[in-house]
């Protein structure tokens, strides 16, 4: 059974959690482009990624993995952002304001993932 992930609330909230991100990465010292710059931006593009990656398979329990794959990289993500407040390069009200969108769209990630049954 597939899924059309264009048409998949968390996958579209994804989307636009990664413009955010990579827009808010793109004023972070030069120095870090190839260090935690790097990181931020592949793990939040992993997120929608695995999540059409799975929507496209077979079954639920595939499906599944991969929204856990998606769910992993947001956590990595939330810790990358949380560094890079640490760090001074997020302004906390930036980083406040990524970090709610983030757990909200973990917790929609989650209940599809356990509403999908085999």
């Amino acid at each position: 059974m597939t899924h059309n992930f264009r048409e998949l609330v968390v996958w579209k909230e994804a989307i636009q959690l990664a413009k955010e991100v990579h827009e808010r990465t793109s004023a972070f010292p030069a120095s870090e482009k190839f260090g935690l710059t790097s990181q931020i931006n592949r793990a939040v593009v992993s997120v929608p990624s695995n999540i059409a990656e799975g929507s496209g398979r077979s079954t639920n329990k595939d499906f599944r993995n991969f929204l856990g794959f998606a769910l992993g990289s947001s956590y990595e993500l939330e810790t990358q952002l949380l560094l890079a407040k640490e760090f001074g390069y997020l302004p906390e009200k930036q980083f406040e304001v990524l970090l709610a969108r983030l757990i909200t769209l973990q917790k929609k990630i989650s209940s599809l993932k356990n509403k999908l049954t085999d």
